[in-house]
């Protein structure tokens, strides 16, 4: 037997990223975004509402950076996802964040979360709230890769939401081989 949740947004894992943006000042301003994913080889697509500082800002500068929320810095995740800058303008730093400006784009990578997307906005539909982004690079930092220099999830440990109990969770282990497994059934 099954029960009926009726429309809600809720998928396993649900991702928890950390957008990021300069102001018109050059100030960071980062926000925590639940409702997104890939949507193409190099794009990510988020659902995000347009009276976000964040926004105004991403709008404003063309780009952003989306860092991997991780279990070590999930208070100051969190935090961001909480307080508004529209508020509390010094919000980023009050969540202790650091930024470092990105190489690729006119974005902070915030120095604290070892994973980011950098991103340019490709679009932006205010009416339907999606921001489609071009992911230009991908940075990670060293401690979170392993010895073939590829990204370990076990060391980054990123976070997922779990919107039916509003927990957020770890995740890290290994049940399987993707493009291998299945071929035991062919």
């Amino acid at each position: 037997m099954r029960k009926n949740f009726g429309a809600k947004p809720m998928v396993y894992p649900m991702p928890v990223f950390i957008l990021a943006a300069y102001d018109e000042n050059g100030v960071p301003d980062a926000m925590n975004a639940a409702w997104g994913g890939i949507c193409g080889s190099d794009e990510i697509c988020m659902a995000i509402s347009p009276n976000h500082k964040t926004t105004k800002n991403f709008l404003a500068t063309g780009a952003f950076t989306v860092s991997m929320a991780d279990a070590e810095h999930v208070v100051a995740c969190d935090y961001v996802g909480v307080e508004s800058a529209n508020k509390v303008p010094d919000k980023f730093e009050k969540a202790g964040f650091h930024a470092t400006k990105s190489e690729f784009v006119n974005a902070p990578i915030i120095d604290e979360l070892p994973m980011a997307l950098e991103c340019e906005v490709k679009s932006y539909d205010p009416e339907s709230h999606i921001l489609i982004g071009k992911i230009i690079n991908i940075c990670a930092d060293e401690k979170i890769l392993n010895e073939n220099g590829k990204i370990d999830p076990a060391k980054l440990r990123p976070i997922t939401f779990d919107a039916a109990n509003s927990k957020y969770i770890a995740l890290g282990e290994i049940v399987g081989n993707a493009f291998s497994d299945g071929n035991a059934l062919k």
